[in-house]
């Protein structure tokens, strides 16, 4: 089995791993709560406001067209959301490391 090669890369540094997976963390739970609010909303809004939520918009009840329709949609807005932010963690961070180390 051969020797890993030695490199001074610190873009792959403990620190920098550490920063990044802090900044997903919270992009993480600001996606799970945008998700949970929408899950839980129109469960919590059918209970307080059933007659908002019996509303007839285009054939469907407020609260299907939310669930069955809607849903969708925004699920795919969220993941959409984490994954192109995500991306530009990483590569913001990976430039931060790059300016650190062009300065010194």
């Amino acid at each position: 089995m051969p020797a890993p090669i030695p490199h001074d890369d610190a873009v792959h540094s403990e620190a920098f791993l550490h920063t990044l997976m802090r900044r997903q963390l919270k992009l993480s739970i600001l996606c799970a709560a945008a998700f949970l609010g929408m899950l839980l909303g129109v469960p919590l809004a059918n209970y307080f406001l059933p007659g908002l939520m019996a509303t007839r918009v285009g054939g469907f009840t407020l609260s299907w067209l939310l669930v069955g329709v809607l849903s969708f949609p925004a699920v795919w807005a969220i993941s959409w959301y984490f994954i192109r932010r995500s991306i530009w963690l990483e590569n913001d961070e990976a430039e931060q490391v790059r300016k650190g180390r062009a300065e010194q």
